[in-house]
């Protein structure tokens, strides 16, 4: 995803607000954004203390992805009649993923 928004490659689950427009600067910030993710999940995976951490950014993001398109922020820059199916599949597939790492974890601390 940081790659992607570096160089503006929109492509759904890499962007998931892939069809609409965009300053190729918001990209680049965006970009250094994910790199902290990345590293935040990096950490998670060797240090459990990160963990909790991880699993809270993971699950801000898809609360703050959700209100995006539920905006009227997105609503004005989508063409007339565009759907937000394709964004709030690709939510739900980042949900998705934080649920099972959540599970995962309270698993895992159970079993601890």
């Amino acid at each position: 995803m940081a790659a992607a928004h570096y160089f503006g490659i929109k492509q759904p689950l890499l962007f998931v607000y892939y069809d609409t427009p965009y300053y190729a600067y918001q990209d680049k910030i965006i970009s250094f954004a994910v790199v902290s993710y990345v590293a935040l999940f990096y950490s998670a995976a060797y240090h459990r203390a990160v963990v909790p951490a991880a699993l809270i950014v993971l699950g801000i993001t898809v609360l703050g992805l959700a209100s995006v398109n539920v905006s009227d922020a997105l609503a004005n820059v989508l063409q007339e009649g565009q759907s937000t199916t394709p964004y709030w599949i690709q939510t739900g597939l980042i949900a998705m993923y934080f649920t099972v790492l959540l599970v995962l974890y309270v698993r895992d601390k159970k079993n601890a």
